[in-house]
């Protein structure tokens, strides 16, 4: 019988001296939540849990594109698509674009990710020309301007390859690396961190009906394999970001399932991702029909991740979202500036 281990994340000032940071951060871990498809969850002590999930939980992580992970980050979500769900095209226009990725560097932003394929729910597949069209001249003048880490959000090795050679230096894969079997090699041979992320089914048809075993551990064992094939491509385990994939083949419940026990991901030993920033689910639960109207649920779903350990979020409201990270870090004890 397979187990699989969730760390019970503490953010209390007080806490006990069996307790160990959660992977390196600022929540603390000292009991574990114990599932499996089988039985029951039960709950055990951390020091009762094998040696090598206690130091996947525990040990810090490496940085990331030069980012230190022991505080949470911000990456700021830069879709240039005629049909991104949340702008409407309003950053299709290169210059417009381009100043709107450095007003996220100005607001807090530690990384900015430009995409140039939709992803949201319906779209249609364009052609690396076109996606490479569409971003790799963005790349290159917001380089120009800002140290900031630009990552590229592709599923295709040539546009990841034109992005990297213009700036960037990380790949999200909403694909998780199934797409194109050119795009894990080539992120090895360039030395790059990535980030794999789950989704079930297309971006055409991955809400229609998705269905589940169980949402958590079917999710988390996808990205355990994943996590193997990118290693077992060169890349190091320490470079690697996952990304639970929420509203990618998710119903309202899924989502829900997922964020409520987020920090199950930890026990892979990476940095978790949680990229929920204004989605559907949001708009449902908190009322809000308009996309743009779901900053203060976005920031909600994000502040209960970071209670989780969770090391970067990824929004479209990075100002405002950096300001809830300044409060939730100063009342947890955190960094601060992180």
């Amino acid at each position: 019988m397979k187990c699989y281990y969730r760390p019970i994340p503490l953010v209390d000032a007080a806490h006990g001296p069996q307790s160990l940071p959660l992977a390196g951060g600022p929540c603390r871990v000292s009991q574990i939540e114990v599932l499996s498809r089988t039985g029951p969850p039960s709950i055990i002590d951390l020091e009762d849990a094998p040696e090598d999930v206690v130091a996947a939980i525990t040990q810090c992580r490496a940085p990331i594109a030069g980012l230190s992970m022991n505080a949470p980050r911000l990456m700021g979500i830069l879709n240039v698509t005629p049909d991104s769900f949340s702008n409407d095209g309003l950053y299709a226009v290169p210059e417009t674009a381009t100043q709107s990725g450095l007003a996220m560097v100005r607001a807090g932003a530690d990384i900015i990710d430009i995409g140039g394929e939709s992803t949201r729910p319906g779209a249609q597949t364009v052609s690396a020309e076109e996606e490479i069209a569409r971003t790799a001249d963005i790349v290159a003048a917001l380089r120009s301007d800002t140290n900031t880490p630009i990552s590229i959000d592709t599923r295709k090795a040539d546009v990841a390859r034109a992005a990297l050679a213009a700036g960037a230096s990380l790949v999200n894969d909403v694909s998780g690396f199934t797409y194109d079997p050119a795009l894990a090699p080539l992120c090895a041979e360039l030395n790059v961190p990535v980030c794999v992320m789950h989704a079930q089914g297309d971006p055409a048809t991955m809400q229609t009906a998705p269905r589940y075993d169980d949402v958590l551990l079917d999710v988390y064992d996808f990205l355990e394999t994943q996590i193997g094939y990118l290693v077992s491509c060169g890349i190091p385990r320490s470079q690697i970001v996952t990304d639970p994939g929420i509203g990618f083949g998710k119903t309202l419940d899924h989502n829900l399932a997922l964020l409520r026990r987020i920090s199950l991901f930890h026990s892979l030993g990476c940095p978790i991702l949680l990229g929920a920033s204004r989605k559907k689910f949001i708009g449902t639960i908190g009322a809000a029909p308009v996309a743009s109207e779901r900053v203060p649920g976005s920031i909600a779903v994000g502040l209960a991740a970071l209670a989780q350990g969770v090391q970067i979020l990824r929004v479209h409201d990075v100002e405002m979202t950096k300001q809830a990270v300044r409060l939730h870090n100063a009342i947890s004890g955190g960094d601060r500036d992180g």
